[in-house]
């Protein structure tokens, strides 16, 4: 029928338009005639249509009408959807969609409608948007936003509580009445379980007990139109049980026993029970208490808090001698359990625990710990102070012998014998020392007469009780100055006293001037100090600028000692302020300790021995060059002269002396017998004109080849000699000290530095010896 309407509309159209076109051309006509122009409007019906249709296409959406009265009035439609899923007849302007549309995807579609004329497309009125919209139809299933959906819940929650939230969504329209309505059902878990409308789980049971059950997985339908069969969608949920403190810890055994060394230390371990609480750790909150026995007083048990273990701990020494075995009962609990939740059974584990104590060599033990005496200081009756005292506490009970360890002050000032008597080896300081501290070891005389490797410790405090015997002494913070035009009466300075003793209860230190024939006097303060005035006035610095005052301090102890201190008190010129303008800078002291003499002493000393050794060295060298000395047993150095000689000095390389005298006497050494094979030198050509030089060097040479008590001194001496066949002799010095010249060379030492060496060796006696 549809069909049909639609091609009835399709042949009747160019008649309308035709007439359209001349009511048109009339209008237009009578338009300009009478210079007026009449509105157009758009006319159709609303358009809108349903998704998904099922019919054939095209589905006829609505009409598009002008007032445009033109047979070549042509209807167009613009837009992003035009002429592809909607189309427009162009000339009764019905609007068709070519596609079945889904609500889900786009609900509703804005297109352009206008009107031109086909023959030059121009337009006959302004464009006018229209709206399509999509209806919807319930075509759509819920669907959940997630497929595993999690959740948990206390154990032992009360019905109703909840434990989480599903949400499923519905595409279709929700203004639409039923299509977008989910509703929800629990299909698999529903005897623990069960959601509501909107889409919350709670429990359905009190009694889920995590200890149980942990865990539980439950699947949710979603689905609309209620009443209806329609389809629907599932989702998994998984429940987790969280845990509360609902269980006491239960011992894992009902008897403990454990064996430990007497000489554990207070607080260490001696053994660790166990139990077990089903409770998750966080809630595991065990204490453990003491329900039978007296040992309360000598066990702790102190919790774990990582493995909910008890440790038990002793409180005091064990003794093996006095107690061989502890027996107990221990409880275990939990105060923190909720008991709305408790489960049945007994909140009560007890357990027995048996310590066995065994027996180990330990140290002596002393009988009073710490030890305190008092003695006087500088009494030279006081030898014994006291004594200490320890024993063996085992069974064997051994002898005990005594040893000091330490001492502070460090020193041989206390001394321990062997059986624990604290000695005096002399009185003691109490200036030096206020106390002494040492510590006392015992040890075990074991039956081999050894001492054994264990030791006890005691400390000893001996407080030294004061005598009054040191005088004050006097203090004043700077050096006294007065002017020598002061006042009577004018305060010079204030002095004071310290005393090494303890302070005299009986009162403060006295003070007086040894002499009163001065110009000074002296004011108490009665605070301990006192002033120093000018007692007549105008001093005379051309007689004295410097005056001593000897000042006596006493301080009033038992018995009264007192000292006589000087005052060293400058006169100074002063302006007319009293200001003082010049003072003569008295010379300082500077003192020296004991220690620092010594090792200046050490100094000295050890420079002394190490020149003293030195000269002995030298003397001995000399002593060896002398001419005292057999010839055989001069050990002759390598000396090669490579020039013609350097005047006088070349006399301070060789100790020429030795050469003169053996020139001179013509001693010739014999050979000494030796036991290695001699060889015996071919004498060379004796050239005419050598000398005793010559020869005497041969002889050496052969001494140096046939003594075998001298070292080998295979090098061979070369002197510049001309020997004595020279018209002119020897230019040498080196027979200076042989001439039979009658000329006296003593005015050389009138010459100056310049001639001091030619002075020596001229000057002096034939016999004498040259050593340099």
């Amino acid at each position: 029928m549809n069909h049909i309407i639609l091609l009835f509309s399709l042949l009747l159209a160019p008649a309308f338009a035709d007439k359209e076109s001349q009511k048109t051309d009339q209008n237009i006509s009578s338009n300009n005639a009478s210079h007026k122009r009449l509105k157009r409007d758009w006319i159709w019906n609303q358009m809108h249509i349903k998704e998904e249709i099922d019919t054939p296409l095209p589905h006829h959406v609505g009409k598009i009408t002008s007032s445009v009265r033109n047979n070549n009035a042509k209807y167009i439609i613009e837009g992003e959807y035009a002429n592809t899923i909607f189309k427009v007849e162009e000339t009764s302007g019905d609007v068709y969609a070519f596609e079945r549309l889904d609500r889900e995807k786009k609900a509703e579609y804005e297109l352009t409608a206008l009107i031109i004329d086909r023959r030059n497309n121009e337009s006959l009125e302004p464009p006018s948007k229209f709206i399509i919209k999509v209806y919807d139809i319930n075509d759509n299933v819920p669907v959940f936003v997630q497929k595993v959906f999690n959740g948990s819940v206390p154990e032992m929650s009360p019905v109703g509580t909840s434990v989480t939230k599903v949400t499923a969504v519905d595409a279709d329209d929700p203004t639409v009445t039923g299509h977008a309505t989910v509703t929800y059902q629990v299909i698999k878990g529903d005897e623990y379980f069960t959601v509501d409308d909107s889409g919350v789980i709670s429990t359905t049971r009190a009694d889920l007990d995590r200890e149980n059950q942990s865990t539980y997985e439950i699947i949710v339908k979603a689905k609309d139109a209620p009443g209806s069969s329609g389809d629907s969608s599932t989702a998994t949920v998984i429940i987790t049980l969280t845990d509360i403190n609902d269980n006491f810890p239960v011992f894992k055994q009902p008897l403990f026993h454990f064996k430990v060394p007497e000489n554990v230390s207070v607080g260490g371990e001696v053994g660790r029970v166990k139990v077990e609480d089903v409770d998750e750790p966080q809630h595991r909150n065990t204490k453990y208490s003491f329900v039978r026995g007296d040992y309360r007083d000598t066990f702790e048990i102190v919790a774990n808090p990582f493995t909910n273990e008890g440790i038990i701990k002793p409180k005091k020494p064990l003794d093996f001698e006095k107690v061989a075995e502890y027996r107990f009962d221990i409880e275990a609990t939990d105060p923190t359990v909720d008991l709305r939740y408790f489960k049945s059974g007994g909140s009560r584990s007890i357990s027995t625990v048996t310590i066995e104590v065994t027996d180990v060599d330990e140290p002596p033990v002393f009988t009073k710990l710490p030890y305190e005496f008092k003695v006087r200081e500088n009494d030279p009756e006081v030898r014994t102070v006291g004594s200490v005292w320890a024993h063996d506490p085992d069974a064997a009970k051994r002898k005990i012998r005594f040893i000091r360890r330490r001492a502070s002050p460090n020193g041989d000032y206390i001394r321990v014998s062997d059986t624990g008597i604290i000695q005096l080896p002399k009185p003691l300081d109490r200036e030096f020392s206020s106390s002494y501290n040492i510590t006392v070891a015992a040890q075990e005389i074991l039956e081999d007469g050894r001492l054994s490797d264990r030791e006890s410790h005691a400390q000893v405090h001996i407080i030294v009780t004061d005598e009054n015997d040191n005088a004050p002494e006097l203090v004043y913070p700077e050096e006294p100055r007065v002017c020598e035009n002061a006042a009577p009466g004018k305060v010079i300075i204030r002095i004071s006293a310290t005393d090494k003793d303890e302070i005299s209860p009986r009162g403060f230190f006295k003070y007086s001037l040894a002499t009163e024939d001065s110009n000074f006097s002296l004011v108490e303060n009665h605070d301990n100090t006192a002033n120093i005035t000018v007692k007549y006035g105008q001093f005379n610095r051309e007689l004295a600028k410097t005056h001593y005052l000897p000042v006596i301090i006493s301080d009033n102890g038992d018995p009264e000692l007192s000292s006589t201190n000087t005052l060293v008190i400058s006169v100074c010129k002063c302006n007319e302020k009293g200001n003082f303008t010049f003072c003569e800078e008295r010379t300082k002291q500077v003192g020296v300790s004991i220690q620092a003499l010594v090792a200046i002493f050490i100094c000295i000393f050890t420079i002394i021995v190490i020149t003293l050794l030195i000269l002995l060295r030298k003397r001995h060298k000399k002593d060896l060059s002398g001419l005292g000395r057999n010839v055989a047993e001069i050990h002759e150095q390598l000396v090669t002269y490579d020039e013609e000689g350097g005047g006088e000095m070349d006399t301070t390389s060789y100790d020429v002396s030795v050469l003169n005298s053996v020139r001179k006497n013509g001693i010739k050494q014999e050979a000494v017998p030796s036991p290695y094979a001699q060889v015996q030198k071919p004498p060379g050509n004796i050239t005419s004109g050598a000398g005793e030089m010559e020869m005497m060097i041969e002889v050496k040479k052969d001494e140096a080849d046939n003594d075998r008590d001298l070292l080998p001194y295979d090098t061979l001496h070369i002197y510049g000699y001309e020997g004595a066949e020279s018209i002119a002799e020897s230019l040498s010095s080196l027979e200076s000290g042989s001439s039979d010249s009658d000329i006296d060379y003593d005015f050389l030492n009138d010459w100056g530095p310049r001639f001091k060496m030619l002075a020596e060796l001229y000057g002096s006696e034939p016999n004498e010896d040259f050593v340099y």
